[in-house]
């Protein structure tokens, strides 16, 4: 599929009356009336891989003080932690530089009514441990939190740079020394992420950063810069032009909850969604997932299909990651599902080993010649003297890549609080090329650091 395909599939879904009306219902749903809004191509700088501590203090932290007008920082959640700090040490650096050049600069954070809550300048230190308003007297500063209860979190993390930048990334502002992504993205691509931020974040028009035209570009931060703690791997891209699609998907309020001997209810037609099941059913050769839980049975059931049909997958997860969490939202947990999937792939295997003995079955085109491979493997951080000096313990990448052709990187996890209720946003890169170079970051940074549950690709 391409970009085009991308954006088909997703018109051709909400053509539907009922879902059109569900989608409209969205916040925001601007692509409803024209999924082509979505498609876009992006400049790519580099691939990090990491914790968020080592990724925050040698990429974006430079980046972040390199602003000439504005930052827009957007992350679910916000914790005083060690990266927080380091986000401290920029705030000031920006604000002394924005009272040197004798101007402000507009730094909004967004942190999970929809009006959502603005919080004054006298919380911002007992809240959030930020500097005092007193330091930052060079921004024009304003902090959002949205939460719509009773399960919809707004999970997207990224950050627009002078709207010339983004970084996409799976990792909060928070203490948890977790496995995690970040893009460095320029080109068309910003403007669409200056729109979800402006539909959603900034609906109000008196709170919309004002456009500007730039008057004054400060050199880029090429690749990483120093930092005592380093990510685990950096891959220099540098690649123009790639054809993109923005996958928004909206929060919900019901979670659709069924009881166990109740089939699963469908979900939300969001272009994430529709676009993640669309790649996994035209997938032709591979299949992979790194993703801190797969608990929505929707994901588990196309990739069963997509195994029936030849499709061999791999799977990096948690073993346990969030179990309670799972429990609440799923009504079970990561390791019962992966469970289940290995089951279904042996009674798909037996089914063929049956077929295979009787070629009626298979002239008749009942059961196919082969069924693909599963490999499924649980993050283990590293030990001894192999351990980094900021080894993460879990792994909070979320990551897709179909056929090695195409790569979808965000905030969408494969578990059913992402597939049902919180508002995420990925994009969607289609480019054999950058998938190499993203495939080849992420080997260098698990080098050791997986465990395999389940593998039959030797079997064959």
């Amino acid at each position: 599929m391409d970009a085009t395909e991308l954006t088909k599939a997703i018109s051709s879904q909400l053509s539907n009356e009922d879902a059109s009306q569900r989608a409209q219902s969205d916040s925001p749903s601007y692509w409803t009336s024209d999924a082509e809004t979505l498609r876009s191509s992006s400049n790519i700088g580099d691939i990090s891989f990491g914790t968020g501590h080592s990724i925050y203090s040698s990429k974006i932290s430079p980046i972040i003080e390199q602003a000439c007008h504005e930052v827009i920082l957007v992350t679910c959640f916000w914790a005083q932690s060690e990266t927080s700090s380091v986000l401290n040490d920029s705030l000031r650096k920006l604000a002394a530089k924005a009272t040197e050049m004798g101007k402000l600069i507009r730094k909004l954070f967004h942190s999970p009514s929809l009006k959502g809550k603005i919080y004054s300048p006298s919380s911002w230190q007992s809240t959030f441990g930020l500097p005092s308003a007193d330091e930052l007297t060079g921004l024009d500063l304003q902090i959002k939190s949205i939460f719509v209860l009773p399960f919809s979190v707004m999970h997207p993390k990224f950050i627009i740079i002078d709207r010339q930048r983004v970084l996409l990334l799976s990792c909060n502002v928070s203490w948890e020394d977790w496995f995690e992504g970040c893009m460095d993205l320029g080109g068309p691509i910003v403007d669409q992420f200056v729109r979800f931020f402006q539909e959603f974040w900034a609906e109000e028009p008196d709170s919309r950063p004002p456009p500007y035209t730039m008057t004054s570009k400060a050199d880029p931060v090429d690749g990483q810069q120093f930092s005592p703690i380093s990510p685990l791997a950096v891959r220099r891209v540098d690649m123009s032009g790639v054809p993109s699609v923005l996958l928004p998907s909206p929060h919900h309020w019901n979670p659709q909850i069924r009881m166990p001997w109740q089939r699963s209810s469908k979900p939300p037609s969001t272009p994430l969604n529709i676009c993640l099941l669309g790649l996994f059913a035209k997938a032709s050769d591979n299949v992979f997932i790194q993703t801190p839980n797969i608990t929505a049975q929707p994901v588990l059931d196309a990739l069963l299909s997509a195994l029936s049909r030849g499709v061999n997958i791999r799977i990096v997860t948690s073993e346990k990651l969030m179990v309670l969490e799972q429990l609440v939202t799923a009504g079970t947990t990561n390791k019962r599902c992966m469970q289940w999937l290995i089951s279904q792939h042996r009674q798909l295997l037996n089914r063929h080993r049956s077929a295979s003995a009787s070629p009626g079955r298979l002239e008749s085109g009942m059961i196919g010649n082969d069924a693909g491979t599963l490999r499924i493997e649980y993050y283990r951080p590293r030990a001894g003297e192999g351990r980094a000096p900021s080894e993460p313990v879990q792994s909070h990448l979320k990551l897709t890549i179909v056929d090695d052709r195409i790569a979808v990187h965000g905030s969408g996890n494969m578990d059913r609080a992402s597939w049902y209720t919180s508002q995420e946003l990925d994009v969607a890169f289609i480019s054999s090329e950058l998938v190499s170079s993203i495939k080849g970051g992420l080997a260098q940074a698990m080098q050791g650091r997986s465990e395999i549950l389940y593998d039959n690709s030797g079997q064959h």
